[in-house]
């Protein structure tokens, strides 16, 4: 029997280092009781860094570790606006809160120590322009780049036509996309007017 929970524990601290965050229910698609996560914890060999979410003690963790965690939280959300410029190094912005679209009619995630800025997008807008990446071993939803700087646009009242501007600017300068790319994007976005003299200043 001890050799038994020994196991699981084994099996689930091999998942942790494998899937960078554990929720409960990835215990239970394994068939393992999601206790032995708070066993775990109060063992000190797993870290709670919010409700519902554990990982290896002490794991090696990238600057985007917060990504992956709200990433785990809201599964249906796409990281957007500034916490996609931070990550597509698009901006000197440092925001303390990760900035996720969700669909309008979706549920707010319940709050948690991961401190996560919703904003509602629909239709094209919310579908267009995802990439995914692995962070810290999780599959995290951003928009790319050019979709960023659309948006950017989109809710300059929010985070400032200033940070839209540098993020464009950088954007195009380190070509990290095409002028067609930014049009396409500033059609979906509904800003193709407001973006129009910024881009034709790029040419």
């Amino acid at each position: 029997m001890i050799r038994e929970e020994e196991t699981k524990a084994e099996r689930i601290l091999q998942l942790a280092g494998e899937r960078g965050v554990l929720r409960p229910r990835d215990l239970k698609e394994i068939g393992i009781s999601p206790r032995y996560l708070s066993v775990l914890r109060d063992q000190g060999l797993l870290e709670q860094p919010a409700r519902g979410l554990y990982m290896l003690t002490n794991a090696d963790v990238s600057e985007h570790v917060s990504f992956a965690q709200a990433a785990k939280l809201v599964p249906h959300g796409v990281i957007c606006l500034v916490s996609a410029l931070v990550f597509h190094e698009l901006t000197t912005q440092l925001p303390f809160q990760v900035w996720m679209a969700i669909d309008q009619s979706a549920r707010l995630p319940k709050k948690s120590s991961v401190p996560i800025r919703i904003v509602r997008f629909s239709g094209p807008a919310l579908a267009s322009g995802i990439e995914q990446h692995d962070v810290d071993g999780v599959a995290v939803r951003i928009y790319g780049p050019a979709k960023t700087v659309a948006d950017c646009f989109k809710y300059r009242n929010k985070i400032g036509l200033d940070v839209a501007i540098e993020a464009l600017r950088d954007c195009w300068n380190r070509r990290l996309c095409s002028m067609d790319d930014l049009w396409n994007y500033a059609r979906v976005c509904r800003v193709g007017a407001v973006m129009r003299p910024y881009l034709e200043s790029l040419v």
